[in-house]
């Protein structure tokens, strides 16, 4: 009986060291990652045992864990999602350490920042699409054939893969304003030599009915 007393003595001793020592690295873990995600240390634990503070310890410092993975993952997401808008809007990357724990606000300053770029790139997408119809339609009336780098990549490149960057959107409207008035300027040529038509059927006396076989011309 009393080597079976000694036995759970010792085991209960062992296992009291073993609570202490997880106790320490727990404390430890805890303290880490609370600088790391920038939180407020924990109120010291008071009135329970051995046992129940090593387990307050671990789920404190499982939580503060899935915290900082969530955050972490989350930093990822933000960073290709901006990574992808610079390719497509030639835009500054978001300015952030990506190898520490973010804040909550580091966080959510990027949230607004990447939701700011999908909105400038909605908008200018749009733009763009609207542009290129009218360029098309332009160049289809003017007979005019893309001979540039840029005209090409406007008229056949796919929407989704055109470079929407800001001197690229001047660039469009530049093509787009250069078109308008050359079809102007076509358009007040084209007025001229009808009134210098007109004039001359008036001079020749032109009959009513080949006047207007020719109008349709």
């Amino acid at each position: 009986l009393q080597s079976l007393l000694d036995m759970m003595v010792a085991e209960e001793e062992s296992l009291r060291e073993r609570l202490l020592k997880s106790i320490v690295l727990c404390r430890k873990e805890r303290d880490t990652l609370c600088r790391e995600l920038q939180l407020g240390s924990f109120e010291t634990e008071e009135d329970c045992t051995i046992l129940q503070l090593e387990k307050n310890l671990r789920t404190q410092v499982e939580v503060l864990q899935k915290q900082k993975r969530d955050r972490k993952q989350e930093l990822k997401s933000l960073r290709e999602q901006d990574q992808d808008l610079h390719d497509t809007l030639c835009t500054a990357l978001f300015s952030i350490d990506t190898e520490s724990v973010p804040s909550l606000d580091d966080l959510d300053r990027y949230r607004r920042h990447v939701a700011s770029l999908n909105t400038l790139k909605e908008q200018r997408r749009e733009e763009f699409v609207t542009s290129k119809h009218q360029i098309i339609v332009l160049m289809e009336e003017l007979e005019h054939t893309p001979d540039t780098s840029f005209e090409r990549d406007v008229v056949c490149e796919d929407e989704e893969v055109f470079c929407l960057s800001k001197d690229n959107i001047v660039a469009l409207q530049n093509l787009l304003q250069q078109l308008e008035c050359q079809r102007a300027l076509n358009e007040a040529v084209c007025e001229q030599l009808r009134a210098r038509i007109i004039a001359l059927w008036e001079r020749l006396k032109i009959p009513q009915e080949e006047r207007e076989s020719s109008a349709v011309h």
